[in-house]
C-alpha cells in the first residue's frame, strides 16, 4: 500500500542553477545529503524538513548519466519515489505480473527498496522504511 510520494529526483548537468531555482524560486531549503558528495548531488527540503527534491548531476548515484538527453526520456525527472508498507506483498504482485524488477536494502536506515518501471518506462523507486518492510 503506497502512503506518501516520497521524492522526485531530478537529473541534470546544471546542478548550481537548479538547486538555485528550487531555492530561489520555489522556497525549499538546501541541505547537504548525508553521506553523499554535495558537489554532486543537493537535496531540497520542504517546511516540514521532509527531502522533497533530489537534484543529482548526471554520472552520480542511481543517476548514472546513461543515455541521458535533456528532455529524453523521462526529461530530467530519473524516478518517482513513494513511501510504501507491505515490502513482501509488492515483490509477489510484481512478479505475478512477470516484470522486471530490482531489490536494495540501504542498511544504514533499514530501507528496503523495489526499483520497477511503470508501462511508460518511468522508474519507481518504492520505499519500505524500517517497521514497515
Amino acid at each position: 500500500m503506497t502512503t506518501r510520494l516520497d521524492h522526485v529526483n531530478l537529473q541534470t548537468l546544471r546542478l548550481d542553477e537548479t538547486v538555485a531555482f528550487y531555492r530561489d524560486v520555489i522556497g525549499l531549503e538546501v541541505r547537504d545529503p548525508p553521506g553523499l558528495d554535495p558537489k554532486l548531488v543537493q537535496w531540497m527540503h520542504g517546511a516540514d524538513g521532509h527531502a522533497l527534491v533530489h537534484i543529482s548531476t548526471v554520472g552520480s548515484l542511481l543517476a548514472d548519466g546513461e543515455g541521458f538527453r535533456e528532455g529524453g526520456n523521462t526529461g530530467a525527472v530519473h524516478h518517482v519515489a513513494l513511501n510504501c508498507w507491505g515490502h513482501d506483498a509488492m515483490v509477489a504482485t510484481i512478479e505475478k505480473h512477470g516484470l522486471p524488477y530490482r531489490l536494495n536494502h540501504v542498511t544504514v536506515i533499514d530501507l528496503k527498496q523495489i526499483f520497477v518501471e511503470d508501462p511508460n518506462g518511468v522508474l519507481l523507486e518504492l520505499n519500505y522504511p524500517a517497521g514497515q518492510h
